[in-house]
């Protein structure tokens, strides 16, 4: 009887220290990101010590003159900041506004590319529509630029047509920035986050299509019935995630995209806090203003995250 129990003992022990093995395994392949999140993200905010001190380039931070909450009064006490802020917060609220009424197009590209019979043809348009995701902004600039400017394809088709008596130049103009800048940000990126979608269309149980045709539902109503509604959590968790970035718009497509004629509608947060930091060496006044966007950022996420808890019951925590 003893002797039973010392090996059931030393089995349990075995099991035990193979759990914590395993654990420490997972622990390890997840260390390299741990340590990239660290350093590229959680060490960077030491800079924002910035915001408290005068700063002056080429001079040690403890050399500054301590301003304390400064930048922070100025940023909402001054009528001429407080009058910027508002008019770059607009602009980033509205475009942003628009995306989210584009997010569900990712969706049905990706339901409406799965229900395709080719499978060759649905890779290949998969890849075209991904492929824009890795061009630089620059580039879609330039490829844009020779569209639409002046001299542009675009205006010479219409004028040899009589469509136009004089040619116009879209990139210059300042009407109508924010739906162009959101047509190009989904044009860019449709392929890219469809891919989460066809991820997630491929953990469908396939019997459930196959018990909707025993009962006579057609393509349409398997699409309408089953693909989307099981997609619809996904969407709303990357949703949520997308508001938690509500605030964080890039500098690199408006910075390419902006000049002197659209920039009071261009210009959003980040590219102000660019221009500021960058453009008029206001260091510590543009990182002042970067970290009240993080925390406007942290309480749109948290109060997202919320909302979905007690409507729907999905949430990313």
């Amino acid at each position: 009887m003893a002797s039973a129990r010392n090996n059931r003992s030393a089995i349990v022990r075995a099991g035990t220290k193979g759990k914590q093995w395993n654990r420490f395994k997972l622990f390890l392949y997840a260390l390299p990101a741990i340590i990239l999140v660290f350093l590229f993200h959680y060490l960077p905010l030491w800079g924002w010590s910035f915001a408290f001190f005068q700063y002056k380039p080429g001079k040690s931070l403890f050399d500054c003159v301590f301003v304390g909450w400064d930048n922070f009064t100025t940023l909402f006490g001054n009528v001429v900041m407080r009058r910027n802020l508002f008019r770059v917060l607009t602009n980033t609220f509205g475009i942003h506004f628009l995306g989210y009424l584009f997010s569900p197009l990712p969706l049905l590209f990706a339901v409406f590319l799965s229900e395709m019979r080719s499978r060759k043809f649905q890779k290949f348009v998969q890849s075209v529509t991904t492929l824009p995701n890795f061009i630089g902004w620059v580039i879609i600039y330039s490829l844009v630029n020779s569209f639409f400017s002046t001299n542009g394809l675009v205006n010479n088709i219409l004028l040899e047509m009589g469509v136009i008596s004089q040619p116009f130049n879209l990139m210059t103009s300042g009407e109508h920035v924010w739906i162009r800048m959101v047509l190009l940000q989904q044009w860019k990126n449709l392929g890219w986050s469809a891919i989460v979608y066809f991820a997630s269309i491929a953990g469908i149980d396939q019997q459930m299509y196959e018990a909707a045709m025993m009962d006579g539902a057609n393509r349409i109503q398997r699409i309408r019935y089953i693909s989307i509604p099981m997609l619809i959590p996904t969407y709303f968790v990357l949703l949520i995630m997308s508001i938690g970035n509500f605030l964080n718009t890039g500098v690199d497509q408006y910075l390419a995209f902006g000049n002197a004629l659209n920039k009071e509608s261009i210009e959003v947060l980040d590219l102000y806090v660019y221009n500021l930091g960058i453009g008029s060496g206001q260091i510590s006044f543009s990182v002042a203003v970067g970290i009240m966007k993080s925390a406007v950022a942290l309480v749109l996420f948290g109060m997202a995250n919320f909302a979905s808890k007690k409507i729907r019951g999905t949430s990313v925590f």
